[in-house]
């Protein structure tokens, strides 16, 4: 078995990746039904969620039957993560991811999603920062780095390990790779096989 924190899964579990405007309830309770193993909700904005916004409270909501889920959140500032996650937290996730990925221009625009890729410095401090303010298991997911030059997951993925993250999840692709370009899945085979890690590595 496969443990994130305390939550037992599969040796080879399939993760329903949270995706905007798709991983609902209605196609949460779908994928359940097919065998996915962990849910996890369409990523939140922390300032949409710290400011009561309905669209991002009502993402909050879940199934008993989900379980285990997880709740995702995106954001560039560090005490507004801190926030979201602990408002997060009240809804019982079993689960709080950090959305480290998200390519969107608006979103990385900002330094949120894969733009903090461009400061691995503030990444692992929010992190720990998330770490320190909830109970719930925290896990992450992003990409090999920011572009071509920058594929930094390796040291990435030691960094947030060391800092009390639960388990990982890697894209196969820089921010700046389109979908068109294979997966890589061979950094993420380094991550997995690295002596140094011993949380739980999902490919994506």
């Amino acid at each position: 078995m496969i443990k994130i924190g305390n939550i037992e899964i599969a040796d080879f579990p399939i993760l329903l990746a949270p995706m905007e405007d798709v991983t609902d309830p209605p196609f949460r309770y779908v994928c359940k039904m097919f065998g996915a193993d962990v849910m996890y909700t369409e990523f939140i904005s922390s300032e949409g969620l710290i400011r009561d916004a309905d669209k991002s409270v009502k993402k909050l909501d879940f199934d008993e039957f989900e379980r285990p889920i997880g709740i995702q959140i995106f954001g560039h500032d560090i005490n507004s993560m801190i926030k979201a996650a602990q408002y997060a937290e009240r809804a019982k996730p079993d689960i709080i991811d950090i959305n480290y990925g998200c390519p969107v221009k608006k979103v990385v625009a900002k330094g949120a999603g894969s733009g903090i890729l461009n400061d691995i410095p503030k990444m692992v401090k929010m992190t720990e920062a998330v770490v320190k303010a909830v109970e719930t298991p925290v896990t992450i997911k992003t990409r090999l780095g920011y572009d071509d030059d920058h594929r930094d997951i390796v040291d990435i993925a030691e960094r947030v390990q060391d800092v009390g993250i639960k388990a990982i999840t890697i894209h196969g692709r820089t921010r700046t790779q389109r979908p068109r370009i294979p997966a890589d899945w061979t950094l993420i085979g380094e991550v997995k096989n690295n002596p140094r890690m011993h949380i739980p590595v999902f490919g994506n």
